[in-house]
């Protein structure tokens, strides 16, 4: 299809794409547009994660449909975050009690499994995503600022 074709769409995907477009092509000679979306490993994945991911990447996707730029989609996890409260679905909510207002990624992990509690909560994203065959980029803030 005809990259002018898009333009006249009116999904909000392509609504959204344009907007980057246009902004990016104003601004800079950036090649390589970059989209990011943000994850608190505080429990297991759900829908409200997998609609963050989506939401950004079918930006993204009409991007390359209707520009010669590149992109990448980063997902970020926030596991230096505190563990404000406890997920109802966690196996081992009693031994969390003492760990409200900590760093998730000091947490231990109590199914012995992985390195901290973070790590079990982002392999379990990182599985959940790779599912659905996102291409992306997984960055977690513990491993990046130590």
């Amino acid at each position: 299809m005809d990259k002018n074709l898009y333009k006249d769409l009116k999904a909000w995907p392509f609504i959204e794409a344009n907007k980057i477009k246009n902004y990016i092509s104003k601004s800079t000679d950036k090649k390589c547009i970059i989209f990011e979306t943000g994850y608190g490993p505080s429990g297991d994945p759900h829908i409200g994660t997998f609609a963050e991911v989506l939401r950004t990447n079918m930006v993204r996707n009409c991007l390359k449909k209707i520009s010669k730029f590149s992109t990448a989609l980063i997902t970020f996890s926030d596991d230096l975050d505190a563990l404000r409260k406890i997920p109802e679905d966690y196996p081992y909510k009693d031994k969390l009690n003492k760990y409200i207002d900590f760093p998730l990624s000091s947490i231990p992990d109590f199914t012995g499994k992985y390195r901290s509690y973070a790590d079990r909560n982002n392999s379990l994203l990182k599985k959940f995503l790779d599912g659905f065959d996102f291409d992306y980029t997984f960055i977690s803030s513990t491993e990046y600022y130590m």
